[in-house]
């Protein structure tokens, strides 16, 4: 069984009730552990988080760099 931890998120708002958050997540098994980054998309239904997507990206840094470089250039 896999259980994930949430190190730390932030929240980016837009539109009348939508978000994305980015997330570092650690995922603890028997196995070990193993830290990742989420990004994911979800929006508010009143008061309760609802999730939509998500993506999950590479802990190495070299690889975040470029994968920020390609949106910031789009």
């Amino acid at each position: 069984m896999v259980e994930f931890e949430t190190i730390k998120a932030e929240e980016v708002k837009f539109g009348s009730n939508n978000f994305i958050e980015v997330a570092r997540k650690k995922a603890v098994s028997d196995a070990g552990e193993r830290e990742f980054i989420a990004i994911s998309r979800g929006y508010y239904i009143e008061d309760t988080k609802k999730w939509k997507a998500s993506i999950t990206l590479p802990d190495e840094k070299d690889k975040r760099a470029k994968i920020a470089e390609l949106v910031k250039n789009l």
